[in-house]
């Protein structure tokens, strides 16, 4: 490994720890400490909100998710948006840090899927000792989107880089 790929691999590893770090405390916090509704509640009433979402209702892990209770509705989709985002990155950025050593793309990206996906599973189990928290299989499904579409993502750009133009 030269110098160059040795800094890049230490710049990169240390970022992915760090966010894993992140995530660990954010876990680590009830539901109360990251409650969004009472902010949404300052913002905007529970009847203009009610206008501006689609109306729609589904079950999810048990409980039912509805636009008759709009907070809670929204609060829903950016708390699995923020799933999705938050283990792109830490795929992201482990394969970052990979691609810095001496493996093959492929192995990079698969690995790195692995590896976030395995952390995803210790988030959730985390999560279930966490008061207030639960840790569900179907939160780490939610994870797996952005973690597929970051693996997706190199892949494609891989693929692009070696075609012939």
């Amino acid at each position: 490994m030269t110098v160059l790929h040795k800094r890049s691999f230490f710049i990169w590893l240390i970022l992915a720890v760090l966010w894993m770090g992140f995530v660990f405390y954010k876990s680590s916090q009830t539901y109360a400490d990251q409650d969004l509704r009472p902010s949404f509640a300052a913002f905007i009433t529970e009847e203009t909100l009610q206008k501006y979402i689609p109306h729609i209702e589904f079950d999810y892990d048990g409980q039912h998710v509805t636009w008759k209770q709009p907070y809670d509705f929204v609060e829903y989709f950016i708390r699995k948006g923020a799933h999705v985002a938050e283990f792109a990155l830490l795929c992201f950025l482990i394969v970052k840090t990979l691609y810095a050593t001496s493996l093959s793309a492929p192995s990079t990206i698969a690995i790195s899927g692995v590896v976030a996906f395995l952390y995803a599973c210790s988030d959730e189990w985390h999560q279930s000792f966490v008061p207030g928290r639960t840790g569900h299989f179907q939160d780490v499904l939610v994870d797996s989107i952005g973690i597929a579409l970051v693996m997706l993502g190199f892949w494609l750009a891989r693929k692009r880089r070696r075609k012939p133009h």
